[in-house]
């Protein structure tokens, strides 16, 4: 059985979140709500995107609990990480052909910095707005990691 669109009228299957015809949203975001340790959960989320509070979110009780707060740090410490690797490989890969001017290489590794920096922003804005948006592959590590029952 399908449904259809509110917006459009096209044929929708059941698992649908939004039209893909004319991308209205056909179901709400889940939101968290609340605070965790004197810290509303969201300013938490998002806070985890730095290194050091990610750290502290993670042995420190009671947000290393919350599987929310877990799940950003874990995820903004992966991204961190991989940015590290890709930056680093850059560089190495650079330098050992020799071949490519070193302002077409600054030039790559300011568009990668950019794309870095804006999408960085934009997991700092969905935690401040309740969300877990997760960075395809990275995310799906944080999220199980997150579900792992802490003692």
């Amino acid at each position: 059985m399908s449904i259809s669109c509110p917006e459009c009228a096209s044929s929708l299957p059941n698992a649908a979140a939004s039209c893909p015809n004319c991308g209205v949203q056909l179901r709400s975001v889940e939101r968290v709500g609340g605070a965790v340790g004197g810290l509303p959960i969201r300013v938490a989320g998002a806070l985890a995107y730095c290194i050091l509070p990610a750290v502290i979110f993670l042995l420190v009780e009671p947000y290393k609990k919350n599987r929310f707060v877990r799940f950003h740090s874990l995820q903004g410490i992966a991204c961190l990480l991989a940015c590290s690797l890709i930056g680093a490989a850059l560089w190495i890969v650079g330098s050992a052909m020799g071949l490519i001017p070193v302002l077409a290489l600054l030039f790559v590794s300011m568009l990668l910095g950019l794309a870095f920096l804006v999408a960085w922003m934009t997991l700092v804005v969905k935690a401040l707005q309740g969300e877990m948006l997760k960075v395809p592959f990275l995310g799906a590590v944080a999220e199980t990691q997150a579900d792992v029952r802490i003692a």
